[in-house]
Parts: C-alpha cells; structure tokens; sequence
C-alpha cells in the first residue's frame, strides 16, 4: 500500500505561480510512475502531467505543456508540480496518483493509488 497526501492548493491570481506537492508514504521503495489529475466542477477528472521513477518519461496535457512541471525527488519520497502562469480555467481539484509503470502514463486506470486531493482556485 502507498499513501499519497498533497498539499500547496490555495487561492491564486491569474498569472501567477503555485507548486503543488505530493508525499508518499508506505511501499514506496516500489518504482512507481507519479502523476497529477484535476477535476473541475461538473466536468470529469483529467490527466495533468506523468514522470516515472528516473525522470527520463515524462508527459503532459496540452492544456498545462510549458506552464506546469512536474518533478520527482526520491530521496523524500515527493513529487511536486510547477504551476505558472495561472489561468481561471485551471481552478479544480488536483490529485496525485500512483501507478505501477515504467513510463509515464496518462490513462487514469493505470493509476493504483490516489490521493484525497487539494484545491486550486485561480481568479481573474
């Protein structure tokens, strides 16, 4: 079992920058792929950003490429994700998932392992 907790949401102006970051706890010394989603309200959760245990497959959504980052630090066992350049269209939940993956993947079946979640809200 792994155990994801995230934190960093909060409120943010359009433009800014916030960086997300998600611990894990429990079976961790397992190479999994880490990744963030975010749900909107009233719409389905989507896939963010993906990096795999060395940092060498990564992958984004269209919707994030060259705004968010997405960065792994094992030694302590978190992964972090770079926000900038803010949009009101980001404003959702963010979660933090593990799967059990090489490569980074952007299915969200693939994912074994969730966090509760934490709110960015993003306003004009």
């Amino acid at each position: 079992q792994v155990q994801l907790v995230e934190s960093g949401g909060g409120l943010a102006q359009a433009g800014a920058s916030l960086r997300l970051s998600c611990a894990a706890s429990g079976r961790t010394q397992t190479t999994y792929t880490m990744g963030w989603f975010r749900q909107a309200p009233g719409k389905e959760r989507e896939f963010v950003a993906a990096i795999n245990w060395s940092g060498g497959s990564l992958a984004y959504a269209d919707s994030v490429k060259d705004r968010f980052t997405i960065v792994r630090d094992n030694a302590k066992n978190t992964v972090y994700l770079e926000m900038k350049s803010l949009k009101p269209d980001d404003t959702a939940v963010y979660y933090c998932a593990a799967a059990n993956s090489g490569v980074a993947v952007m299915k969200m079946n693939r994912y074994v392992y969730w966090g509760q979640g934490t709110q960015v809200t993003v306003s004009l």
